[in-house]
């Protein structure tokens, strides 16, 4: 039985550089889409706007469905999810090579490569926390500039690309890289048993109880086991050889086809029933207040602060700043700039007399700021400049996990920061197209910009207002004794 307690340390440290490298692989390629944005507006000649699809769906279709695919983490582990996240992702970039419309690259680039980017961002911080306690801020901080290295190297990789084997020929290298997500999860070592194994056991027991009291005849024993054995099977051999839907089926068949049917109304009202209980626990989560502030937060600062991603280069071309993309574009240095962010906002974060959810709003607020200098910097060096204090601020990305455990607890993490990046990522799919469209409105990328950083400044003041201690102090402790009683049930419902 696998130990409960976080190690801060040990194996935990191959943990960490396995998922640094998993968000390198799978986030290298959406994280700098900015610099494949003016190729596809070159090649297909479709509007700003509706080009703009495709980034905004890469980075936001994973995260609006994280609760799903943090589902999928708690009940199958980070390992397997991660391995299907590799063929998603590769298989996307690929796909995304013989892509005849933008239509086609919606689908292929933002919506297949987006889900297997989720899966891989719920399964390696899921996986991180677990490892990790009192340097959790740290080693998450680490494990997300995985995505910022990643933007980095990529952006300057698939310039070089295009360049010698053309955009197709781009995304199919880039696409068979991408693969080595699946050497990635053989690392990924469960620390505890996820729960769809842990019911998958239970049952087995049980039927397995049940058969052995039962006495089978030998001729079932030896059409399950594929031997000619004489005496009874210890549980350990019905383990391994017996399937439980199977063994089910068998039992079932006996006892008639009405006692069948019976059985599986009985299967369909208890999964009728988990269903009912994960929806109502994440009812429970959103009535903290400060979760509440927390989503909306993150959903005003995706909305304004992750255009300047994809949009960066075309404002410095269109404006007329640079006539060709830099050899390092104005990505790589907003991902470089991320990266420091993150080490040191997750260095910060550890520090007891820092207030997580304070330092959040106050990276929000300076990113804020510096959206709306954008417009007015007329030069290629203030351009720079504040994409790189942009990107440092939007560090803040390693910030999420730790504050979600620091409002909720770690029992209910997994949920929580499902729901948390639902909210990113509808702001992050929603803000390209807009500023896309203000552009195709206006001819200008000013009026786009002053929108944005207002999003930003909005979301700080709401969550500064709605975490002030003299609102939140009954929530406090209405927290604490949920996440005990929790924590208490769902001890039970593994032991059961």
């Amino acid at each position: 039985m696998a130990s409960s307690k976080a190690l801060d340390g040990g194996w935990g440290w191959a943990i960490v550089a396995a998922s640094f490298m998993a968000q390198l692989l799978a986030y290298g390629s959406p994280q700098s889409v900015g610099v494949l944005y003016p190729e596809w507006l070159h090649t297909f000649q479709e509007g700003k706007g509706m080009t703009a699809w495709v980034g905004s769906l890469v980075a936001g279709v994973g995260l609006i469905a994280s609760p799903v695919c943090s589902a999928c983490v708690e009940n199958f582990g980070a390992r397997p999810v991660t391995v299907f996240s590799g063929v998603m992702v590769a298989g996307g970039l690929m796909l995304s090579a013989f892509a005849p419309n933008v239509q086609f690259l919606i689908f292929s680039y933002g919506i297949v490569v987006g889900l297997g980017c989720g899966l891989v961002y719920a399964a390696t911080l899921t996986i991180t926390c677990q490892y990790f306690d009192k340097r959790r801020g740290l080693a998450l901080g680490i494990v997300t500039t995985g995505t910022s290295v990643g933007a980095f190297i990529y952006a300057t990789a698939q310039n070089e690309l295009m360049v010698l084997f053309g955009l197709d020929g781009c995304l199919l290298i880039i696409g068979a890289i991408a693969l080595n997500l699946m050497a990635c999860a053989g690392f990924m070592r469960p620390l505890n048993m996820p729960g769809y194994y842990l019911k998958q056991k239970a049952a087995l027991e049980r039927n397995t109880g049940e058969q052995l009291l039962e006495k089978p005849p030998l001729e079932d024993v030896k059409i399950m086991t594929g031997s000619s054995i004489t005496t009874p099977p210890t549980v350990k051999e019905l383990l391994i050889s017996i399937d439980t839907k199977d063994l089910a089926v068998q039992m079932e068949t006996k006892k008639g086809c009405c006692m069948s049917g019976f059985v599986i109304m009985k299967m369909i009202k208890k999964k009728q029933q988990a269903y009912s209980k994960y929806i109502y626990s994440m009812y429970e989560i959103l009535q903290d207040q400060s979760m509440v502030a927390f989503c909306i937060a993150i959903f005003l600062f995706s909305l304004g602060a992750f255009p300047p991603v994809l949009f960066i280069e075309d404002v410095a071309q269109s404006e007329g700043l640079i006539e060709e993309v830099s050899i390092i574009p104005l990505v790589s240095i907003g991902a470089i700039a991320t990266c420091v962010g993150k080490l040191v906002l997750g260095m910060l974060v550890d520090l007891r007399w820092i207030n997580s959810i304070y330092l959040y709003g106050f990276t929000m607020f300076a990113g804020g700021l510096a959206l709306f200098l954008i417009p007015i910097t007329k030069s290629y060096v203030g351009l720079q400049i504040l994409t790189a204090v942009l990107g440092f601020f939007s560090g803040n990305w390693s910030l999420t996990s730790y504050i979600t455990t620091k409002i909720v607890g770690l029992d209910r993490l997994t949920q929580a920061h499902g729901i948390l990046m639902f909210f990113g990522g509808f702001g992050i799919m929603l803000g390209p197209p807009v500023v896309g469209w203000f552009f195709d409105w206006t001819q200008s990328y000013d009026l786009a910009f002053y929108f944005s950083g207002t999003c930003v400044v909005l979301g700080a003041f709401i969550l500064f207002v709605l975490t002030l201690p003299c609102w939140n102090r009954k929530n406090v402790e209405n927290a604490k004794s949920d996440i005990q009683y929790t924590s208490t049930c769902d001890k039970v419902i593994s032991v059961a």
